[in-house]
């Protein structure tokens, strides 16, 4: 299709910057096969010329040439490794950063986590591997051929023409070849190596999950299939390289073979004849790294593909931050975070929504009714396993009712565009992924063009800023892989700050203040709530009932039913799970307390 650029002209186009370093890479890897190239025909030239007993004066200058070339030798070859990989690494570093920058800008379309490490990971790498293992090879092997044709040429013309055929057959017909035949079983691997990369997330952070809803063996299976696939194209692909492997050993020795005839009938010394046989086959070996770098290109292709699609994507703005801890202000936690930033809040109405994970089990949901109109507020309790993040789960999109229907302003959930439904419901839910990077990095997932007004007064109502100031990198504070260098409670306000920095229509915390004390869930939750523009509405999502006296409604879920409704006040003053579970946790949080002053 014209007009449509091709992915490896995408990403080189981020490598102008290191040009310099690349040319230089590049001449070092021709110097280093050419050197190898070297040494195989003087150490050839010195040992048949020894086997004749010539004066020792004849040999010496070959044999300082053969030590000289294979120190050299080592030498070219771990300085262009330096400059290749110092050259590589950098662009890598940039080619990662632009694409954890549109990740974080593509709110209406989320990759999962599976997807996006994928991509940051080894769909990245292909990035290196294109240019290390395609074109520095390919580089090296085209100069060198072109040196061995022109040095041949100058012992014996006709000698040069037959190595330049064999070298063109090794160098672009055997390639061509390897890349037409494994271009389709190629394309699929990057797909599914992004897709297992879920599975692994999915098995590993999701098997309580998995095993209370008995998914275990379904999701097992799927992944068991994919794992299946991705083997039998590797086998494929390994079958196939053999052969074409097969095929360049047989052309080395047939054009050996053929400059040998072509030499002997040309008159060459015998000497130079052995020469430029073992020369020649040391070239075309050169050559066929050309075949080893088709087939790399060809499994590259996808995965570069999808990091053009996101470093071509549509530029989301500036982002703007806080550069040091020293620039955060003093202020209060009654900041709102909305004032820049209203997303409509449409009326959410559950109507008898059932949820079954499979048929014959139990419902997780059963016959659920909730209104939920603009500015209102209402938490969702119940025991564990009672159906409340899946209650979330069918109200943000991510599951579909098995009966029944959830709607926004009388359209159901499942009519709106992927893009358009994170504005109107989305939040803090479960397993909120944490990304290797920055804190400000992290929390602008939630809304990219935040100014630094909102991103502080989300952090300072998730009780976050306080430890943003501390640190010596401010917002630059690097949180590790998913959150490892922050306590469970800090992890816990990033993932809130950011839901709250978003802001959507319905705002939506599943289980807010986990991993808090319990005077420091108090604060967090209240001021999460004020922080909330007032016309949008609030669904929390807690097995904790301290903190919900101000909420206009309580729904309490047993089993998937509505067991309990209605205000704090009522329902501690009604006997019932409500009631025992109150009184339960007023006593050992007042015990934890005691213990902690």
């Amino acid at each position: 299709m014209s007009g449509v650029r091709p992915p490896e002209l995408t990403v080189l186009r981020l490598a102008r910057p290191y040009l310099t370093r690349l040319i230089g890479a590049g001449l070092l890897a021709s110097a280093t096969e050419f050197a190898g190239l070297a040494l195989m025909a003087t150490a050839t030239w010195l040992l048949m010329t020894a086997a004749g007993q010539p004066p020792l004066d004849r040999l010496t200058v070959a044999i300082v040439a053969v030590r000289a070339l294979a120190v050299g030798r080592g030498v070219l070859r771990y300085t262009e490794r330096l400059a290749g990989h110092d050259a590589v690494l950098r662009l890598v570093t940039d080619v990662r950063a632009r694409v954890f920058g549109t990740l974080a800008a593509r709110r209406g379309d989320p990759p999962r986590s599976g997807d996006a490490l994928s991509r940051l990971v080894s769909d990245v790498d292909a990035v290196q591997d294109l240019l290390l293992r395609v074109v520095v090879p390919a580089t090296a092997a085209g100069l060198v051929s072109v040196l061995a044709v022109g040095l041949t040429a100058l012992v014996s013309l006709p000698a040069a023409l037959a190595l330049a055929a064999g070298l063109l057959v090794a160098a672009v017909a055997l390639p061509a070849l390897a890349t037409a035949l494994t271009r389709r079983a190629g394309a699929e691997v990057a797909p599914l190596r992004g897709a297992l990369a879920t599975d692994a997330i999915d098995l590993t952070h999701g098997a309580a999950d998995l095993a209370a809803f008995g998914a275990t063996a379904q999701a097992l299976a799927a992944a068991d299939r994919r794992t299946r696939r991705l083997a039998r194209l590797e086998r494929r692909l390994a079958a196939l390289g053999f052969a074409v492997d097969a095929v360049g050993v047989l052309v080395a020795g047939l054009t050996a073979g053929t400059v040998v005839f072509v030499a002997l009938n040309a008159g060459v010394d015998g000497v130079l004849v052995g020469v430029l046989a073992v020369g020649t086959l040391a070239a075309v070996e050169i050559a066929l790294a050309l075949v080893g770098a088709a087939r790399q290109w060809t499994g590259l292709r996808s995965g570069l593909a999808r990091v053009a699609q996101l470093l071509t994507a549509e530029d989301t703005g500036p982002r703007t931050g806080l550069p040091a801890a020293e620039a955060v202000p003093p202020t209060t936690a009654e900041t709102s975070v909305g004032p820049q930033h209203t997303a409509p809040a449409p009326t959410v109405r559950f109507e008898a929504v059932t949820v079954r994970y499979r048929n014959g089990a139990p419902a997780a949901l059963d016959g659920f009714d909730l209104d939920l109109p603009p500015g209102c507020r209402v938490a969702v309790v119940g025991p564990s396993g009672a159906g409340k993040s899946t209650l979330a789960a069918v109200l943000t999109g991510a599951m579909t009712p098995t009966a029944g229907r959830v709607t926004l302003d009388g359209r159901d959930v499942s009519a709106y565009p992927p893009e358009e439904l994170p504005h109107l419901v989305g939040g803090l839910l479960a397993e909120a992924y944490v990304f290797h990077a920055t804190v400000r990095e992290n929390m602008l997932l939630g809304r990219p063009e935040a100014d630094e007004d909102a991103l502080f007064a989300a952090a300072t109502a998730a009780g976050l800023a306080d430890w943003v100031r501390a640190q010596p990198d401010g917002w630059d504070t690097v949180v590790g892989e998913e959150g490892g260098q922050l306590s469970g409670g800090q992890r816990q306000r990033l993932a809130l700050a950011r839901a709250l920095l978003a802001a959507p229509g319905v705002l939506v915390l599943d289980e807010p203040t986990e991993g808090l004390d319990p005077l420091a869930a108090d604060q967090v939750l209240a001021s999460a709530l004020t922080a909330t523009p007032t016309q949008h509405s609030v669904l929390v999502i807690t097995h904790r009932l301290s903190g919900l006296a101000t909420l206009d409604e309580i729904v309490v879920l047993d089993a998937g039913r509505v067991v309990q409704r209605g205000r704090h006040a009522d329902l501690v003053a009604t006997p019932g799970w409500y009631r025992d579970q109150w009184v339960l946790q007023q006593a050992a949080e007042h015990g934890y307390l005691a213990v902690s002053s």
